[in-house]
């Protein structure tokens, strides 16, 4: 099971049209629970890492729970599953907006005014495995029973045209999985049809929409792995991918591939989802890793490791797989979320420096610069990569992409391409 996460980011004053940036990374730690003793020996905490300053901090402490296992961005509040409870807070300020207690609650999903939350713990039986919340209030609007919502424990969630897709996996229960994908009506609130995925399709951990299609990646009976493509008239087509599992949270949607990760090996996997076709490992990484995320606007994987009881650390590797930043974070962190946002939202610079062009082929002139203060270009990962203060600024010896010029307290975005 995976948990919760935040950051905090810098005020940056760009000087071209809008376009979208991560203004901070969202970092949900576990912590970690030992069961023998029931006592919570490091607990979960909620972090937040800014990519400009690559500084990392802990918003909150989620006291008395024994883990987090999601975190939802909806406009400038989040929203974070954690054990026993529902937490909302502020985006900007990590400020706690309220909570809700849900025993056994897993994955979040945000549609509308409306909140969905999925349920359960293993060897846990609960009266219900699916609710529905108001987000703004946190008022209980339906908690389905099991003769009207799933019979079993359901985890991911995911939302398209008003319809939530709910796996349904009976919280992996041993020689008791389940395979299911349930359909919730967000309009009439109604539980309705559920798509069987078949004996190769067992124990759903992940969903993702892709493509026009809903993908699922499956432990089986946890002696493999397989991905079932589910086309929204219901027709589902599985394939197997590997005779070991992939664990929990060790897989993610990386542009038109998926990449996954066998427990206990340290290759990475590419898979093929336009064709169902194995790629094979992914060059350059190698490491154990407890979580997978993929940032699409700036073409970055971030991962994370940990030992489980100690300690975690989170690394982002480029498009070509090149480690540029890893930081630690609390232990065990299982879920990393990104805050994406238009620079049209930022203030305005009130620096007289101006750039051009912006876009550029590569070259960008500075006017307005005093030559005796230095500005610093940083790239998208948050690496500093030149510090000057000629009024010439030549990136040619870089890859096309987003760069992030500092000077004084402004922050410039700059775009190659």
């Amino acid at each position: 099971m995976k948990k919760g996460l935040l950051f905090a980011a810098v005020l940056c004053s760009f000087g071209l049209l809008a376009q979208q940036y991560t203004h901070q990374v969202l970092i949900a730690n576990e912590g970690f629970f030992d069961f023998q003793t029931n006592a919570i020996l490091e607990p979960a905490t909620i972090g937040s890492y800014d990519p400009i300053s690559q500084t990392y901090t802990v918003v909150d402490t989620l006291e008395g729970q024994r883990f987090s296992s999601d975190v939802v961005i909806d406009g400038n509040v989040y929203f974070v599953a954690a054990d026993t409870k529902i937490f909302k807070y502020d985006l900007n300020t990590h400020q706690a907006l309220g909570s809700i207690s849900l025993p056994g609650v897993r994955n979040l999903a945000v549609a509308g005014n409306k909140l969905v939350a999925t349920r359960g713990e293993y060897l846990q039986t609960y009266d219900s495995y699916l609710s529905v919340f108001d987000k703004n209030t946190l008022q209980l609007l339906v908690a389905f029973d099991t003769i009207q919502g799933p019979k079993w424990a359901t985890q991911n969630v995911v939302v398209v045209n008003n319809i939530a897709y709910i796996a349904v996996n009976n919280a992996y229960e041993w020689g008791n999985e389940k395979g299911i994908i349930g359909q919730l009506n967000l309009n009439t609130l109604s539980y309705g049809s559920e798509i069987d995925l078949g004996p190769e399709g067992k124990n759903p951990d992940n969903l993702f929409v892709f493509n026009n299609a809903l993908y699922s990646v499956n432990n089986k009976d946890w002696s493999g792995t397989s991905v079932s493509k589910i086309d929204f008239n219901g027709s589902v087509n599985t394939q197997n991918i590997s005779n070991a599992t992939t664990g929990c949270g060790t897989s993610a949607l990386r542009e038109d591939k998926l990449i996954y990760q066998i427990s206990l090996e340290n290759t990475l996997n590419d898979y093929n989802l336009l064709d169902m076709s194995a790629v094979g490992p992914v060059a350059g990484i190698s490491m154990n890793f407890y979580e997978l995320s993929f940032n699409a606007i700036e073409n970055l994987l971030y991962t994370s490791t940990t030992d489980f009881f100690s300690q975690g650390a989170v690394q982002i590797f480029d498009a070509n797989n090149a480690l540029t930043h890893q930081f630690n974070v609390g232990v065990s962190p299982g879920t990393i979320v990104f805050d994406i946002r238009s620079s049209a939202n930022l203030l305005e610079s009130k620096s007289n420096l101006s750039i051009f062009p912006n876009p550029s082929n590569g070259v960008f002139n500075l006017n307005g610069l005093d030559q005796s203060t230095n500005y610093t270009v940083h790239n998208a990962a948050g690496q500093e990569i030149l510090r000057a203060n000629a009024s010439t600024l030549d990136l040619n010896e870089f890859n096309s992409g987003i760069y992030f010029l500092h000077y004084g307290s402004t922050c410039y975005k700059l775009v190659k391409n």
